[in-house]
């Protein structure tokens, strides 16, 4: 009998554990002071400027992170 090494499988990855990015939620004004604005803020910033609109904020890819 040989003593060879055996083959080591990798472990598929499921969705639920692969690692994801995940982005804070910016306000408008946080927007209007940012040093490299973005096209998706700019747009937030649009919206936010008229009267009587309600925004939730809006992902910003600067605070990205991975998880």
């Amino acid at each position: 009998m040989s003593k060879g090494k055996g083959k080591n499988a990798k472990k598929k990855q499921t969705s639920g554990e692969r690692k994801q990015y995940q982005y804070k939620l910016v306000l408008s004004p946080v927007c209007e002071v940012c040093p490299t604005p973005c096209a998706r803020g700019l747009a937030y910033l649009e919206r936010m400027s008229e009267p009587g609109a309600v925004g939730k904020g809006v992902p910003c890819v600067l605070t990205r992170t991975y998880h």
